[in-house]
């Protein structure tokens, strides 16, 4: 089973981060006595999407994983649905026209659907408050995603098809623990984020946070950090914000600055939609009663 290990280091000091990294270790249980150095990879400035292949590069792609990984005994009905299609283990990926031809319109057809599924939700309580258009982004109970009589489908669907990974951290439901997820695909008034248009968001003074919140702004179409060219993609209380006098903090995102608030802005790219995440790390209570609301982002004309 191929195993993939993520960490984040919050630590603000660049200094302390690295130290942190370099104790990280992994290696096999019989060497535990006399362990190497982990060799930590990266990217290196080289382009990286997490993003899956369309068309039927989609389906040339599920078949060679399937033939890496054990079949979990929660999947044998898909993969009675995945034989149908000549998709099996063990076995090679030969469609032929008419199975191509299906196979690339259904890879299209499923992508909506998945786009649908996430970007616009109808779990229960997905919308975090009634009367703002943020989202409860991972509505799985927990990181098996199995309630009492069955397994959380579409919301599995939903959460993997924006995100990668999720652990109990990020569903905790103890305030001072963990982190928390909150989604934006529309403006206050519903209309699709739009990379070509203005937008604020006003974040009031002291949110429910007890290490720090952050906003950052991905691209619809890869669901990756925003490429955009200022190379920036979020924003924090941990960096040098210009706050209003009160303590609370203006945010802004477009095609350009909005002059005397360029520490405060991500840039986005016309043509191109986008979606935020607003993560408030180690919340208070104040978020979980829900006493604290964080306002919608709304259009600047």
């Amino acid at each position: 089973m191929n195993v993939l290990v993520g960490f984040r280091v919050l630590d603000p000091d660049p200094a302390q981060g690295k130290a942190l990294v370099e104790q990280f270790k992994m290696y096999p249980y019989v060497n535990r006595t006399t362990p190497a150095k982990t060799r930590l990879l990266s990217p290196g400035g080289k382009a990286w999407s997490g993003t899956q292949p369309r068309g039927l590069a989609y389906w040339e792609r599920l078949h060679q994983i399937i033939q890496k990984e054990p079949v979990n005994e929660r999947d044998r009905f898909y993969m009675a649905m995945l034989a149908s299609l000549g998709i099996e283990k063990d076995k090679p990926f030969n469609p032929n026209d008419n199975q191509r031809k299906a196979l690339e319109q259904g890879a299209q057809v499923g992508e909506l659907i998945a786009k649908a599924n996430t970007f616009a939700k109808r779990f229960p309580d997905a919308q975090y408050w009634k009367d703002r258009q943020w989202d409860t982004v991972l509505n799985i109970a927990e990181p098996s995603q199995r309630v009492a009589y069955y397994d959380q489908l579409w919301e599995r669907s939903a959460w993997f098809y924006e995100a990668v990974t999720n652990t109990k951290g990020m569903v905790s439901r103890t305030p001072g623990l963990g982190q928390t997820y909150l989604g934006a695909y529309t403006d206050a008034k519903g209309n699709w984020l739009d990379g070509g248009k203005h937008y604020r968001l006003h974040v009031g003074a002291n949110p429910p946070a007890k290490q720090f919140w952050s906003m950052t702004v991905y691209d619809i179409d890869s669901r990756c950090l925003i490429d955009n060219p200022q190379r920036k993609a979020d924003l924090s209380s941990r960096q040098d914000l210009k706050k209003n006098a009160d303590g609370s903090v203006d945010l802004y995102f477009g095609p350009t600055a909005t002059t005397g608030w360029e520490s405060n802005w991500v840039q986005t790219v016309p043509g191109k939609h986008w979606f935020s995440y607003f993560r408030l790390y180690a919340p208070t209570e104040a978020y979980f009663d829900k006493s604290w609301k964080l306002d919608d982002i709304t259009a600047v004309e």
